[in-house]
């Protein structure tokens, strides 16, 4: 906690460098003939390597002024529709004010590199806190790097999480629908030129499905320009194994028609390696010890597609259609375990080794599509309809043979299993929007239809093939929910109030046939949501949230379906899954538009958690999704961006948090079990700029997580140092990276779960140490915005 509180200080302190007296600049512009020119584009730039410090816009007089200059010297220049003016060398000492910028015809543009911010700004609004970094120095990195240093995000494994809960990213309020190791590869190649803005919405508004948790929405820039752009770019990673990935996207407008296709393919050999440790016990202590050596390689080969079509009938009706496609015709892995069984004293009594090897296939095919029609007024209304069919089939066969210490061969066990997935989803959505007055009003309602079969045969494989009946499955899921919301909001001069109601009616049934009741849930509820924000004065405000959400089981968890590692470790589902709500709070202060100090607090309810236990009568470690009794999460997060100089950007978050969860303990004669943390988080990223024209970048970062909790385990500490740099040349068009990942080898960390008669940790190290290269190219008229869109849907999530 020390180290902690010195962090919090050292970044606060880093605030006040070379801070000194600022100063107003006033002036205006005109054109030869000495008219003002309305609305022109004013930059104030370093006189060394004309790098942007401010930028701003004249009045419709002509008249700018900039404000909150430090001293220094600078050169002032403006520019409108092809006209510019030439660099005027200016001293700051004071207030100033000079004569017209007087622009003429020039062939020449300004330097498209010089237009660089050193800041990002951060605004925070009643519903969302916005992170703006077009023209920043964060617009040169990937898209992932921008969401993982975007205020209050953690990145953990893969996935992006805010205040410790996993989180959906949106583009352009399209969600997108992969899971979170597709998420990170679709937006490590996703250019951050792209992105005007990133929206964290903590607790998502009325207007949104009840069901989920905070969401990252990417705003990307405007541009109507109308022509073709388009790109390729290709990745390499030298991890254990190398990987690569390929990828082209083409955009085509006109007036009235958009047209974007992407396709990308990435062929991939990963390697894991798990070491596990399992006590098993008795009333007088432990009895046999199990330590086991876990190797898997999995090889896949990976087909994204999407294809998006926009056309304007006139200024007030347009039609969109969106498809994604994603296909998967080879996942399969080969697993290797060798386990060592000791008795209680330490005394090895036999060993056993397993040779498993599954393959699986998946499709994940989507249609969207989505009337808008815009009225006379600032009202419209939206009709959409939506559409995904799921499917996965998977195959294992698992080998084990057992040993004496002495090696000779004891016996074997042997089995397969065959298992498929269809899922069909089907959502209508109406929404209208349109202003009561100053009062902002929103209204819809939607219907969303799944459909979900899944089979699992398993077969004995010791003396030739046998369909063990009571291990397999067939299980038929059909799910509707109808919802209908409403959503009140008005600003007032220092006061915006957002207030807003769902509700959800859902009809579910699941139908097992080893289970012979069908379990069927029928249950109406209300989301109402609140969102209030004070600006005390332009240095200091307040805002305050609360919303109410949902969590479903996701489809699989349903399944009651057991996947082995060999006999005696597997995970199964659980259909008597039933929906969890929680209540989410937050209070927020922020200081200058600078510093960010949050406290929240979720009542997280009957939360669905997976959970490990261990059978000590039967030596079985398996893995089950169940509703925990209760559980709860509070923090306080604290947030804050500086640029030390010109050139060095600093980026600082730090998080300190409490989670707890109470469940029933299955092997422990069903005991009700609290399982709590208190830990911290540190992120501490630095953006240095390293050529004058700003094409050559760099980044280090750290992050340090003193533990966390997972369900029945607890997590230790880890540290993640990164590296990475970023030129750009022919003129913007090429990008070539470079990054390195865990420098010091601590990214991964050992988790434990030791309470009652449960003793059982492992460490699972995958590919986190790696190097990897990546190369993009633009060509067309690559500045033109592009209308790429994932589908928004929530029922699709559930589908990972």
């Amino acid at each position: 906690m020390k180290l902690i509180i010195a962090i919090l200080f050292f970044t606060i302190g880093l605030s006040h460098y070379g801070h000194s007296q600022t100063f107003e600049l006033k002036g205006e512009v005109k054109d030869q003939y000495q008219e003002p020119v309305a609305f022109a584009s004013i930059f104030l730039l370093t006189v060394t390597d004309s790098v942007l410090v401010k930028g701003t816009s004249a009045d419709e007089n002509g008249v700018f002024l900039f404000s909150d200059i430090a001293e220094g010297l600078y050169f002032l220049k403006a520019s409108y529709v092809g006209q510019m003016s030439d660099n005027l060398a200016i001293e700051i000492l004071k207030d100033t004010k000079i004569g017209a910028l007087i622009l003429e015809q020039h062939t020449e543009e300004l330097n498209e590199v010089t237009v660089v911010s050193n800041k990002p700004v951060v605004e925070r609004k009643v519903d969302r806190i916005v992170f703006n970094v077009e023209n920043t120095v964060l617009s040169q990195n990937s898209s992932w790097n921008i969401l993982s240093q975007t205020p209050g995000v953690i990145v953990m494994n893969d996935d992006l999480k805010v205040r410790n809960q996993a989180t959906t990213v949106y583009i352009n309020n399209r969600k997108v629908q992969l899971s979170a190791e597709e998420v990170r590869s679709l937006l490590e190649n996703y250019q951050g030129e792209n992105i005007k803005s990133v929206e964290v919405i903590h607790n998502p508004p009325a207007s949104y499905d009840a069901e989920g948790g905070s969401i990252l929405n990417i705003v990307t820039s405007k541009n109507l320009s109308i022509g073709y752009k388009g790109n390729v770019n290709a990745g390499y990673t030298q991890g254990v194994f190398p990987k690569y990935n390929f990828g082209t996207s083409h955009f085509y407008k006109t007036k009235k028609l958009n047209l974007n296709a992407s396709y990308n393919y990435a062929p991939k050999k990963e390697y894991k390696n798990t070491i596990n440790n399992t006590n098993f016990m008795d009333d007088s202590g432990i009895v046999s010890i199990w330590d086991t050596d876990f190797d898997q390689v999995i090889r896949s080969n990976n087909h994204s597609a999407g294809l998006v079509v926009d056309y304007e009938f006139d200024d007030k009706n347009s039609l969109s259609l969106t498809s994604n496609a994603q296909f998967q015709p080879k996942r399969d892995a080969d697993f290797f375990q060798e386990t060592t069984i000791k008795n209680g004293a330490g005394v090895l009594d036999s060993i056993f080794n397993t040779n498993s090897f599954f393959n699986e296939k998946k499709n994940n095919i989507s249609g969207d599509l989505t009337f808008k029609h815009q009225f006379k007024n600032q009202g419209n209304i939206t009709a959409n309809a939506h559409y995904t069919y799921f499917d996965l089939d998977r195959n294992q066969n698992v080998n084990s043979n057992y040993f004496l210490p002495s090696g000779s061969f004891l016996r074997d066990f042997n089995f397969s299993t065959l298992a498929d997935q269809q899922i069909d989803i089907k959502t209508a959505q109406i929404d209208y929007t349109d202003y009561l007055g100053s009062v902002f009003f929103e209204t819809g309602v939607k219907g969303s239809f799944i459909d979900s079969e899944s089979r699992l045969d398993y077969f004995l494989q010791n003396n030739g093939t046998e369909f063990i009946p009571n291990l397999s499955d067939d299980y038929t899921y059909d799910e509707s929910v109808y919802a209908g919301y409403f959503s009140l909001s008005k600003d007032w001069e220092k006061w915006s109030l957002k207030t807003g109601l769902r509700a959800e009616q859902t009809e579910s049934s699941g139908l097992s046939v080893n289970v012979a009741d069908m379990n069927k849930l029928s249950y109406f509820e209300l989301f109402p949501s609140l969102y209030v924000l004070h600006n005390i004065n332009e240095h200091h405000s307040l805002s305050f949230d609360y919303a109410r959400k949902v969590q479903r089981p996701r489809y699989e968890d349903l399944n009651p379906f057991r996947t082995y590692i060999n006999e005696r470790t597997f995970e199964e589902g659980n259909p008597n899954l039933t929906p969890s709500f929680s209540h989410n709070l937050n209070l927020n202060y922020t200081l200058n538009q600078e510093y960010f100090f949050d406290f929240y607090y979720r009542d997280n309810g009957m939360y669905i958690s997976t959970l490990t236990f261990q059978d000590n009568d039967n030596f079985v470690l398996r893995d089950i999704t169940q509703n925990v009794l209760e559980s709860t999460s509070y923090g306080f997060d604290f947030t804050y961006g500086k640029s030390i100089t010109n050139n060095w950007y600093l980026y600082s978050y730090i998080s300190i948090f409490h989670e707890d969860e109470s469940f029933i303990a299955l092997q422990s004669d069903e005991y009700s079990y609290k399982n709590s943390f208190n830990g911290a988080y540190v992120d501490l990223t630095n953006y240095i700029t390293l050529s004058k024209d700003g094409s050559f970048k760099g980044e280090l970062g750290f992050t340090y997580l003193s533990g966390f909790l997972q369900g029945s385990f607890i997590q230790e500490e880890s540290t993640n140092l990164t590296v990475g740099l970023r030129k750009s040349f022919l003129k913007n068009r090429a990008v070539l990276s470079i990054s390195a990942n865990d420098l010091l080898n601590k990214s991964n960390a050992f988790v434990s779960s030791k309470y009652l008669n449960q003793d059982n940790g492992y460490l699972t190290v995958p590919e986190t140490q790696y190097v990897k290269f990546g190369f993009t190219y633009n060509f067309g008229n690559f500045r033109l915005e592009d209308n790429q869109r994932d589908i928004e849907k929530i029922e699709r999530e559930r589908l990972e």
